[in-house]
């Protein structure tokens, strides 16, 4: 079988590494310690490089975590990239070492920060130019921006024939990494300074995402499962989910929480967008949450409703 043809990307470097377009697919995985463990965290990192990772994330949630980054940065020869959730506009002002430490910032604009998101994304961009660092825009469906899901679901009741409520969850993925891309480069950072990724938790759901964001940006694409689960059932996961979207050269490895991911440019996609999916009820819920979005008519009143609702006539599991 002959490899699929690589879509134009901008190159972002990231460390020395070269991520992007036609360079070769970039194998990143992430560490599990905790951060602020120095001596286990850069263990991990030596390890997960050894087995082939080239480039390795760790979370950035405290001070001490952001303390102890320079001193992991410092025992290791793999860029490391740091993932900020809630409070990275206050590490990274606050622990400059850690800014410079780190070879990107991730970000997710889903929990970057309720009311003053906006103010704090920009807080995050002005550290990264300041130390000349790309970013990763990292939309999950499990943070989405409540404001605006429950805008794009207002809209979809609206219409004439309003889309299932996958697609519109799929939507408002996608509206949220390209508004933030947006915001990004008003705020000074290069086009060349940003990934994008838009991870979901089920292997189809991944491919459906990322051949829609493909035909929308060509930033390159970090390709990675969320929540994707232990043992083989994550590895499989893991490793199907950008084996769909990705050429076949992709490497991708899990390590041992199954989070692993392939920061790359995928192959350029045809495919018409989704058709609405038929209404199929379901018993079944959402992956550790008891909301249901209901984009269509709910049962429960027989009128169009927007918003995040307990409606039984849909749920995750009738996807």
């Amino acid at each position: 079988m002959t490899d699929h043809p690589r879509r134009r990307t901008v190159t972002v470097d990231v460390g020395g590494v070269k991520v992007g377009s036609a360079h070769p697919i970039v194998v990143q995985s992430m560490t599990n310690t905790d951060t602020a463990d120095v001596a286990a965290t850069a263990a991990q990192v030596r390890a997960l490089h050894a087995a082939g990772s080239e480039l390795v994330r760790v979370t950035v949630n405290n001070e001490a975590a952001a303390e102890a980054v320079p001193h992991i940065v410092a025992q290791v020869d793999v860029p490391v990239i740091g993932d900020f959730h809630y409070n990275g506009h206050l590490l990274l002002t606050k622990y400059p070492a850690c800014a410079r430490a780190l070879a990107k910032y991730r970000i997710n604009p889903g929990n970057v920060g309720a009311k003053r998101r906006d103010e704090h994304f920009r807080t995050i961009i002005e550290v990264a130019l300041a130390n000349d660092r790309p970013v990763r825009i990292g939309v999950n469906w499990g943070s989405l921006d409540q404001q605006l899901l429950t805008e794009l679901m207002d809209e979809n009741a609206r219409r004439a024939e309003p889309l299932d409520a996958r697609d519109v969850l799929i939507e408002a993925m996608l509206a949220s990494a390209l508004r933030s891309a947006e915001l990004a480069e008003q705020c000074g950072l290069p086009h060349d300074r940003i990934i994008l990724s838009a991870k979901v938790s089920g292997v189809q759901d991944l491919v459906d995402v990322y051949r829609r964001l493909a035909q929308l940006a060509e930033y390159p694409l970090h390709l990675g499962l969320t929540e994707a689960g232990m043992g083989a059932k994550g590895i499989i996961a893991s490793a199907a989910g950008p084996g769909g979207t990705a050429p076949r050269r992709c490497r991708s490895r899990s390590k041992s929480s199954s989070r692993s991911a392939c920061a790359a440019s995928r192959p350029r996609c045809r495919r018409a967008p989704a058709a609405a999916v038929p209404h199929r009820p379901s018993s079944r819920t959402w992956p550790s949450k008891s909301r249901r979005i209901c984009g269509s008519r709910c049962r429960a009143g027989g009128s169009a409703t927007p918003a995040w609702s307990r409606c039984a006539s849909r749920s995750w599991g009738a996807w």
